[in-house]
């Protein structure tokens, strides 16, 4: 398992694409675990025959590849329409405080997570920072730090509805007792991001008119993403169908051609990231169809290792290693669900203390790749941005481990 982890680091260090490089490393583990096909094949008809159905691996990949497709797609027609364009300004116009602003742009443009998305509000951010003096390794900071609060409620990132299926737990279930962590983010974000190093806000005047302009401009981008979310969170549909809905009626909301639709849709399409989810839940079925989860747990308890220690620090190293979410879901999970449990029978404290340690890990790796994107965008040095987060990474392994006391 180590070896395919390995490989899977190394090939994204030699920028193989991220899709391949989760295929490449989910057959080299079905190798050294020696799952033959007969093996695979049986975990998989255990599977079809034990589990629910939104808990088997094929509706998990059809419906989080439909979820990661339709955002992009979601992306693709904000911008063709030009309400992208106009949320960056009206979200600045809506808020006077330069600190509040320079954070909300981030996290309003992060409910929507496209792939490369961070240079959505990147400019943004660069622009208002240069204006009013804030050094750039901060900029990079709150633009990186704010935009990936939501990681951890936000049903539009496939990783949520992914957790909950495995878990079998309901939505707002999952979602409430990780928002602990969304808020501990923010909390500690501003306190080491923004408290500091920030002159003080401007004297611009802001009408009336302006306000209420910059409020139409900013509901016609969000509410898709509103929608789906309520959707989600109150009746427990999947985000892709939320979309699926939503995204019609925002084209014909907008007077977009039915004859371009097709063409949207088609643009949304990515067949790497298709690879990416598909790699993930190959990953998870070898360690099923190898024995591996119980002989790692059996490994683990017999050595006396610390139960919520393996918790917070598998995530963690995993996504330090790799620096993706959904993948270090699909790999790690599976190996703590003896500890978190399933159903009823769930300790969602040790849920979230899991889901702290793979946000600290994502904080802290330099192979994520909005942080390298950010680095080069900002001009500025990688380990200034990373160092900047220290602060709020402990705050948040903190905030996972009271969890796991009080709720675990």
């Amino acid at each position: 398992m180590f070896f395919a982890l390995a490989l899977l680091v190394a090939l994204l260090h030699f920028k193989v694409r991220i899709g391949r490089a989760m295929m490449i490393s989910a057959f080299a583990l079905a190798i050294l675990l020696r799952v033959t096909p007969e093996k695979f094949w049986d975990a998989i008809v255990t599977e079809w025959n034990d589990v629910p159905l939104s808990q088997t691996t094929g509706y998990l990949f059809v419906s989080l590849t439909a979820l990661v497709m339709l955002v992009n797609v979601l992306g693709i027609v904000m911008q063709e329409t030009g309400v992208s364009q106009k949320l960056s300004p009206a979200l600045h116009g809506l808020f006077r405080s330069r600190r509040f602003a320079l954070a909300a742009i981030p996290m309003m443009m992060g409910m929507l997570p496209t792939p490369g998305g961070i240079m959505l509000s990147a400019p943004m951010v660069r622009e208002l920072g240069d204006h009013i003096g804030v050094e750039r390794s901060r900029q990079a900071a709150i633009n990186y730090f704010f935009r990936h609060q939501w990681e951890t409620v936000w049903p539009l990132f496939p990783s949520i509805p992914l957790i909950q299926h495995m878990l079998g737990i309901s939505a707002f279930a999952l979602i409430s007792h990780n928002l602990a962590l969304s808020l501990t983010g923010i909390v500690s974000g501003v306190v080491f991001l923004l408290l500091f190093g920030i002159p003080p806000k401007g004297k611009e005047k802001h009408t009336h008119a302006q306000f209420i302009h910059n409020l139409i401009n900013f509901g016609h981008a969000f509410w898709p993403i509103l929608f789906v979310a309520i959707l989600y969170a109150a009746t427990n549909i999947h985000p892709a169908v939320g979309l699926a809905i939503a995204i019609p009626i925002f084209l014909y909301c907008h007077k977009v051609p039915t004859k371009r639709w097709a063409e949207f849709f088609k643009s949304g399409f990515s067949f790497d990231f298709a690879l990416l989810i598909f790699g993930a839940l190959l990953f998870k079925i070898n360690l099923e169809a190898g024995n591996a989860i119980e002989q790692v747990v059996t490994f683990l308890t017999e050595m006396n290792v610390p139960q919520n220690f393996v918790i917070f620090f598998l995530p963690f190293l995993v996504a330090f290693l790799t620096g993706l979410t959904m993948p270090t879901v699909a790999i790690t999970f599976p190996f703590l669900l003896p500890y978190i449990g399933t159903g009823q029978d769930t300790l969602i404290g040790l849920e979230t203390l899991a889901f702290s340690g793979l946000v600290c890990g994502l904080l802290l790796t330099p192979v994520h790749l909005c942080l390298a994107l950010s680095a080069s965008y900002f001009e500025t040095p990688l380990p200034k941005i990373i160092l900047r987060f220290f602060g709020p990474v402990i705050f948040i392994a903190c905030a996972g481990i009271l969890m796991a006391i009080f709720f675990g």
